[in-house]
């Protein structure tokens, strides 16, 4: 099973890793908001991740990582 990991506190809420995910699985998190003032992006089910790391390539600021 693949992991998606967030560096929450640098993620800008720009949503392009929700676009990308082929699973729909990440989201923004609405019961959160980081030290920049944004709703980070989360993973509802990560069993469901398939490990293609399209979130992690758009991602502008580099803040996910993908562990297969």
């Amino acid at each position: 099973m693949a992991k998606v990991i967030f560096n929450e506190n640098n993620c800008k809420g720009c949503q392009l890793c929700t676009s990308a995910c082929p699973k729909d699985i990440i989201v923004m998190a609405q019961d959160r908001i980081n030290k920049k003032g944004y709703h980070p992006a989360t993973v509802l089910e990560m069993e469901k991740c398939i490990g293609c790391a399209n979130c992690a390539l758009i991602c502008p600021d580099c803040i996910i990582t993908v562990e297969r």
